[in-house]
């Protein structure tokens, strides 16, 4: 097991009408902007319960943050948090408002004149401004984790950042609030909260057999609970496990003490800014490629997830972690998500050479567990996905 460090701060309230809860997180006296997205908060009656639990506080609505945060938009948002003077931010949504949030926590504090350099320069945020989440969309963590992801149309980027300044204060989460969530949506987070755990858990075998052990629970729950989630939304059962698989996924928790990959969500991350696809499937779209183009060097961790996940019992090492991979690829087809970037874009033919260009001006070179995957290897995973 590798050398770690683990401090999470963020306070989870989880359940039935914890909402209600939110007045005894937030400092009195704070001038609180709500930040949400498009709305579908005031049809599922959140908003209502969010408003009523900040009866006594003075509130500023920001609406219309995309599904992938724009840069653009929540410049808008910077402005007025600075001119009004706001305290305390509060994400009500999904992955993408809560990262947005984290943007502007970072932003709102930052003293440069370009905000984008906190992203462009992968600048660290020790402090923030306060905020807390109302979590509306399971899937990707955001609500418990210092990372965000945020997007630039004009320059067609998505890029990451983070630091301990990031955590939010508290998160809430009502396992209720699944119930109107779009099908697409479900299997996105089903799709994201999987992927997040294979980033940490598909590399090579570094002794830690608890970190193996929890986040092989993960995507045992997720394989679960995925049908039932998908044709039920209302099961409050199968609601909470999905929630609480999405949180734990990217908490921090199963990455230490263990090397990690993250290469599949760089390669995802161009395809969502180069083509505008969901977040989640460019990591099914990437995933396969990635795990056959290192077979080698992942068969062994392949094997043992082909036995304790999907009962592949029969086999050399080689054909165990073969079957990981085509049963990994099957259950991405069982949520309704397709696994070729030619099922979403017809201008497909020339993406490897523009993702990989892209990592070498960037100086993205030691990507991978290894640290040794460059643009030349990226070309061929990408290629690999067509």
């Amino acid at each position: 097991m590798l050398n770690f460090e683990f401090k999470n701060p963020t306070k989870i309230i989880f359940g039935k009408g914890q909402i209600a809860k939110l007045s005894a997180e937030i400092p009195a006296g704070s001038k609180v902007m709500l930040l949400y997205g498009g709305g579908s908060i005031k049809s599922n009656g959140v908003y209502d319960q969010v408003m009523q639990a900040l009866n006594n506080y003075e509130v500023i609505e920001f609406s219309g943050i995309p599904a992938n945060p724009e840069y653009s938009i929540l410049l808008q948002a910077l402005e007025i948090i600075r001119s009004k003077e706001i305290s305390f931010l509060l994400a009500v949504g999904g992955g993408s408002v809560i990262d947005g949030v984290k943007f502007l926590s970072s932003a709102a504090l930052y003293e440069g004149k370009e905000p984008w350099d906190i992203l462009a320069q992968s600048i660290r945020t020790e402090k923030g401004m306060p905020f807390g989440t109302v979590l509306t969309l399971p899937a990707t963590g955001s609500e418990m984790n210092s990372g965000a992801v945020i997007s630039r149309a004009e320059t067609k980027e998505k890029l990451s950042m983070g630091g301990p300044g990031l955590f939010p204060v508290f998160s809430i989460m009502d396992p209720e609030v699944v119930r109107s969530i779009p099908t697409r949506q479900i299997a996105n987070g089903i799709m994201d909260a999987y992927s997040h755990v294979l980033e940490q858990y598909m590399t090579y075998p570094a002794g830690a057999l608890l970190q193996d052990r929890i986040a092989e629970s993960i995507l045992q729950t997720l394989v679960e609970i995925a049908p039932r989630i998908m044709k039920d939304p209302a099961d409050y059962i199968a609601a909470s496990n999905f929630m609480w698989s999405c949180t734990m996924a990217l908490n921090g928790l199963i990455q230490k003490g263990v090397p990690t990959d993250w290469a599949v969500h760089a390669m995802g991350h161009e395809l969502t800014a180069l083509y505008g696809i969901d977040h989640a499937r460019t990591l099914a779209i990437i995933t396969p490629g990635h795990f056959l183009y290192n077979f080698d060097r992942k068969k062994d961790k392949l094997a043992q997830y082909a036995e304790r996940i999907w009962n592949v019992r029969e086999g050399t090492t080689e054909q165990k972690a073969m079957a990981a991979i085509e049963k990994t690829e099957a259950f991405f087809h069982s949520l309704g998500i397709e696994t070729k970037l030619s099922k979403y874009t017809s201008s497909f033919e020339d993406t490897a050479n523009i993702i990989a260009n892209r990592f070498t001006e960037r100086g993205w070179t030691k990507l991978g567990e290894h640290k040794d995957l460059g643009p030349d290897q990226v070309k061929e995973i990408v290629e690999m996905s067509y």
